[in-house]
């Protein structure tokens, strides 16, 4: 069981946590524009006990990649097949979802004026990410001990951070993915599509961040 920090901000929980930023939602809580503030400071402005905010994400890190295989290749082949050939195909057609949705609603209040824009700045760099891993990262994962994959530093988690970046700017252009009365099925659908890339996202750079990088980090105290 990991330890909930009710320091930590609350965009830090919704980009890191699967399911984080639903229960953030169904609470009111803004991980856009008020993702600085902790999750303390979110529960009190929210009228929430900490405790029950703090039980329901414990409850999400209890029961998160409890599905995910063990083994380090069926763990590699797992991210691959369910999560970067996924995240190709949806962002292949939500992009252009988006250039439509934009054109046509462009002059309504909430519009998602720039979500076209953030989710080719995502589907640039996340493809980045995947390309070094297939090419690089996870041959060597599946192919040394691990001195391999120690020799060449720390593992990519600054990567990590700029995806988070790219999903809270998401957000925040889509108004937290909440619709207007009278929305057409072409927006609905793209906040659909949307909620579930973001969703994908955030269980897939979980799932290397705490389940499959750790294996190949170098023990403390450990030289080069």
């Amino acid at each position: 069981m990991s330890y909930i920090d009710t320091n930590q901000t609350v965009a830090a929980f919704a980009a890191t946590l699967p399911g984080a930023a639903e229960v953030f939602r169904r609470h009111g809580i803004s991980f856009c524009c008020g993702g600085e503030q902790s999750l303390q400071e979110a529960a009190e402005k929210a009228g929430l006990r900490l405790e029950t905010l703090r039980d329901e994400l414990q409850a999400l890190i209890d029961g998160a990649c409890r599905d995910a295989p063990e083994e380090t290749a069926l763990l590699i082949s797992h991210i691959l097949d369910r999560y970067h050939e996924t995240h190709r195909a949806e962002l292949a057609w939500l992009i252009p979802l988006a250039l439509k949705v934009e054109r046509v609603h462009g002059q309504h209040p909430e519009a998602p004026v720039g979500l076209a824009a953030a989710l080719e700045e995502l589907q640039h760099d996340l493809e980045q990410h995947m390309r070094k891993q297939e090419q690089v990262l996870f041959p060597m994962m599946q192919g040394s001990d691990g001195a391999t994959v120690h020799d060449r530093g720390p593992m990519p988690l600054q990567e990590c951070e700029t995806e988070a970046l790219d999903i809270r700017g998401i957000e925040h252009v889509t108004q937290g993915l909440n619709l207007p009365e009278g929305a057409c099925n072409s927006w609905r659908s793209l906040y659909l599509g949307v909620r579930k890339l973001i969703d994908d996202l955030v269980m897939h750079l979980y799932l290397e961040n705490t389940k499959l990088f750790p294996r190949f980090e170098r023990p403390a105290g450990l030289q080069p």
